[in-house]
């Protein structure tokens, strides 16, 4: 029997998720239903990608019985709420990256799934990594324009918790030692954002992450 899926939230991420999974056979999986929290965006996406429901909002893809995974593509500050959501429905889920903006999130619902025996997964690209043999330093360049007018810039505000380092830039930080990180503006204070210095505090204590404003 295949297994049934839910999609939460109707973005770019979740338009591109669909796609390829639907490439997959029937008979393995099937898409039954998407949420947003615009039912006619929902249903939008539903005739687009061929989907039977659309739910004008999260709890009701949630509850219903007829989906057995969600996969989360909401933007990074709703994946805690949306996973929680999910989880105490009895779904499985699979969440987009970064499952949350910090630590602490992300222990939640991990011991809110093991606590139901529930599968949670975060959708991460790092297969490519396995494959570099015995390699010491690797040295990658991601190019990306951060300018608010750009369409992408959504991705990089912080009140979306979209920083470099929760975004594209995760691509390529497989399971380094350390990272040196660097840029043209003046760094932003810490002090400034409660989110980022909690982001960056956790990325220092795990793998001694430096920063320009350290070099005093």
């Amino acid at each position: 029997m295949a297994l049934r899926w839910g999609i939460v939230s109707v973005g770019l991420i979740s338009s591109d998720f669909t796609a390829v999974l639907q490439t997959l056979p029937r008979s393995e999986h099937q898409v039954v239903a998407v949420a947003a929290r615009d039912l006619s965006r929902a249903k939008e996406f539903a005739q687009k990608h061929d989907i039977p429901k659309a739910y004008g909002s999260y709890e009701e893809l949630a509850k219903d019985p007829n989906v057995e995974v969600a996969y989360v593509g909401t933007q990074h500050p709703q994946h805690k709420a949306a996973v929680m959501l999910c989880l105490a429905a009895g779904k499985a889920v699979l969440c987009e990256k970064p499952m949350g903006v910090n630590a602490a999130e992300v222990r939640e619902m991990v011991t809110e799934a093991r606590s139901r025996g529930l599968f949670l997964m975060e959708v991460r690209a790092e297969e490519a990594f396995q494959h570099l043999g015995n390699a010491r330093t690797l040295r990658v360049a991601l190019g990306q324009n951060l300018e608010e007018t750009h369409p992408c810039s959504r991705g990089y505000r912080l009140g979306q918790a979209g920083v470099p380092c929760l975004d594209l830039g995760i691509y390529c930080v497989p399971k380094p030692e350390k990272i040196s990180v660097m840029g043209r503006r003046p760094v932003i204070p810490l002090v400034e954002s409660e989110l980022l210095a909690d982001i960056l505090e956790e990325v220092r204590r795990a793998i001694g992450v430096t920063f320009p404003q350290d070099k005093h």
